[in-house]
C-alpha cells in the first residue's frame, strides 16, 4: 500500500512539474516578443559614481622681477661700452623727463573751451548750454538794458531808434493790476489794425475773448477834472473805478492764436484747441464756425491760424499733431492737410510778400522753410517742397516772418535767432537752400524758460513800421518787454510800476508804436 501511494505521488508530481515547465516556456515566449516589439520594460543602468578627486596641492609660483630687454649694440652698429650709447641712453632719460615735468606743469593764462576741448562735438559759444543753467530762473524787476546802454550808443541812428522806443510809457489810465481784461491766463493777444483808437484783443485758456478800449482813460480823466471840487470821498471811489471790459465766451478751449483779415478788418479769426476756427464778425456781433473735424470726438488741438495777405478766401492753420492746413473759406467742406512735422508744431508764419513760402517751428528742434508752389506725393498725402532747415539745441517755439523776408524764432536753448531770407519773390518752385542759407543771421541771448506757469515767449514783428526799420518785441522773465531790431540789436527795455507778474504775450500795433502785453492772470500791460 505504501508503494502505491508513492507511485501515484510520483506521477501527480510528474505531471504538476510537466505544466510549471510549459508555462514558464510560454512566459519566456511572451516576454521575447514584447522586448522585439519595444514594448518591454528597459532595464535602468544604475550611474557611476564618481570617483573622489584627489586635491593636489597649490603650486607656489614666483614672481619673477622683469627686467628689460637687452638689445644688441653690435646690430645697432654702436660700439660696446662707448660715449655715443651713453650719450643716447641720457638724451633719451632727459626727454622722458622732461616731457612728465610739462605735463603736470601749472597753465597760467586765460583758455578757451573751443581749444582745450577733449571729447564731444565742437564747441560753438552761441549754443553754450552751460549759460543756460547759470542763468535760469527770473530776477523780477532786475533791468539788463536801460539808460545807460542809450547813453553809451556811438551811432546816431541807432541812438534816435532807442531813445524813441525807451520813451514808450505805461498807460496810466489804469494800473496794470486793474486791467483783467481775460478771466484767466493769456495765451494770444494782438491790437486791432485801426490807426486811430487803441483797441486790445485777448484769448485767454479758457476760450476767452476779451476787448479793452484804451482810450477810455481820457474819459475818466476828464470826468476827474469836473469833479475836482467835490469832497474826498467822492474823488477816492472815482479812483476806484474798474475799466470798461468786454469778453466774450468763443471757444470751450484755449484761444491759441487770432488774427484780423486784411482784407477786412471787421472779420477777427481765431483757432483753439478744441479743433476749431471761428470768424467773428465785429459789424453783425455774431460768431460763426468756419471749420472742425467732421467728427466731434477727435481731438485735433489747433496751434495757430494766418489768413493769405494777397488772396481773401484761404486761411492756413497748424495743429499740436504737426500737421498744417489750408482751407477755401467759399467751400470750407474742401480742406488740404500736409503733415509737416512727426511732432507738435507750435507756430508757423506765411511771408506778407510771397505767401506761398511758409515758416514752421517745431517741438523737433526745427524751423523749416517750405514752398506750396511744388507739391510731391500722391493725393491725400501730399507735400509741400522743403526749402531748409535749421536745427537748434532744443525745441523751437515759434517762427515769425517780417515784411522783408525775416524769420525770428524763439526756442528753449534761450536764444532768439533771425534768419534773413534776401530775394524770395525771385526764387524758383522748390529751391533747395544750402545750410548756410539756412543759418541764423543774427543770435540774441535770451531767458526762454518760462516753466509750467508762464506762456511761452514768441518773438513778435511790427508788421509796418512806420519808419520802416524792422523790430520785433518779446515778453521777459524780469517782467519786462525786450524790442529788437532785425540786426539782433536792442532798443528798449519796457516795464513800470504795478507790473506784478511776466508779461510774456506780447505784441506790436501793425503800424503806431503802441506794445501791448499779457500775463498768466489775464492782466494787461500797455505801452503808447
Amino acid at each position: 500500500m505504501v508503494k502505491k501511494e508513492i507511485a501515484e505521488i510520483s506521477d501527480y508530481e510528474r505531471q504538476r512539474q510537466e505544466n510549471i515547465a510549459q508555462r514558464d516556456k510560454l512566459l519566456k515566449q511572451l516576454a521575447l516578443d514584447a522586448s522585439s516589439a519595444g514594448l518591454g520594460p528597459g532595464q535602468k543602468s544604475k550611474p557611476a559614481k564618481p570617483a573622489a578627486l584627489k586635491k593636489k596641492p597649490a603650486v607656489k609660483r614666483i614672481k619673477e622681477e622683469t627686467v628689460p630687454r637687452r638689445t644688441s649694440s653690435r646690430i645697432a652698429g654702436i660700439e660696446a661700452d662707448s660715449e655715443v650709447a651713453k650719450r643716447k641712453a641720457e638724451d633719451e632719460y632727459v626727454a622722458v623727463q622732461e616731457a612728465a615735468r610739462v605735463k603736470r606743469q601749472r597753465i597760467s593764462g586765460p583758455l578757451d573751451l573751443s581749444e582745450i576741448q577733449v571729447v564731444g562735438k565742437g564747441w560753438d559759444k552761441n549754443e553754450n548750454f552751460l549759460v543756460d543753467v547759470v542763468r535760469r530762473g527770473a530776477d523780477p524787476n532786475v533791468r539788463t538794458f536801460g539808460r545807460d546802454e542809450v547813453k553809451e550808443t556811438t551811432d546816431k541812428e541807432l541812438r534816435a531808434l532807442r531813445e524813441k522806443m525807451s520813451g514808450l510809457e505805461l498807460y496810466d489810465g489804469f494800473e496794470p493790476n486793474r486791467i483783467k481784461i481775460t478771466p484767466e491766463r493769456i495765451y494770444s493777444l494782438g491790437f486791432h489794425p485801426v490807426a486811430d483808437k487803441p483797441l486790445v484783443f485777448a484769448g485767454d485758456k479758457l476760450g476767452n475773448l476779451g476787448l479793452f478800449d484804451a482810450s477810455q482813460s481820457s474819459t475818466i480823466k476828464h470826468e476827474s477834472v469836473k469833479k475836482e471840487d467835490q469832497d474826498e470821498e467822492d474823488a477816492d471811489e472815482d479812483d476806484d473805478q474798474d475799466p470798461n471790459i468786454t469778453s466774450f465766451h468763443l471757444h470751450t478751449r484755449t484761444i491759441s492764436s487770432f488774427q484780423f483779415s486784411p482784407h477786412n478788418p471787421s472779420h477777427l479769426y481765431t483757432s483753439s484747441y478744441d479743433s476749431s476756427l471761428r470768424l467773428l464778425d465785429l459789424t453783425q456781433s455774431s460768431s460763426t464756425e468756419i471749420y472742425a473735424p467732421t467728427d466731434t470726438s477727435l481731438d485735433e488741438p489747433i496751434s495757430g491760424v494766418e489768413m493769405d495777405p494777397q488772396t481773401p478766401h484761404l486761411l492756413y492753420f497748424s495743429r499740436l499733431d504737426g500737421h498744417l492746413g489750408r482751407i477755401d473759406t467759399r467751400s470750407p467742406d474742401t480742406v488740404d492737410i500736409f503733415q509737416l512735422s512727426e511732432k507738435k508744431i507750435g507756430g508757423f508764419s506765411l511771408n506778407p510778400s510771397c505767401p506761398h513760402f511758409i515758416a514752421t517751428a517745431s517741438l523737433d528742434r526745427t524751423m523749416r522753410l517750405w514752398d506750396l508752389r511744388k507739391l510731391s506725393g500722391k493725393k491725400g498725402a501730399q507735400l509741400p517742397a522743403l526749402c531748409g532747415e535749421h536745427e537748434s539745441r532744443l525745441s523751437v517755439s515759434h517762427a515769425a516772418f517780417n515784411s522783408a523776408g525775416q524769420v525770428a524764432t524763439a526756442s528753449y536753448d534761450d536764444t532768439v535767432k533771425i534768419h534773413t531770407f534776401e530775394g524770395m519773390s525771385g526764387w524758383g518752385p522748390g529751391r533747395d537752400l544750402t545750410e548756410k542759407a539756412m543759418a541764423p543771421s543774427a543770435v540774441i541771448r535770451h531767458n526762454n524758460q518760462t516753466g509750467r506757469w508762464v506762456t511761452i515767449l514768441r518773438a513778435q514783428w511790427q508788421m509796418h513800421p512806420s519808419d520802416g526799420v524792422q523790430r520785433f518785441c518779446i515778453g521777459n522773465m524780469n517782467r519786462f518787454v525786450d524790442i529788437y531790431t532785425s540786426k539782433g540789436e536792442q532798443l528798449a527795455q519796457l516795464g513800470g510800476d504795478g507790473i506784478t507778474a511776466v508779461p510774456a504775450v506780447a505784441q506790436f500795433h501793425p503800424t503806431n508804436d503802441w506794445v501791448a502785453a499779457g500775463t498768466a492772470s489775464g492782466k494787461l500791460c500797455l505801452w503808447m
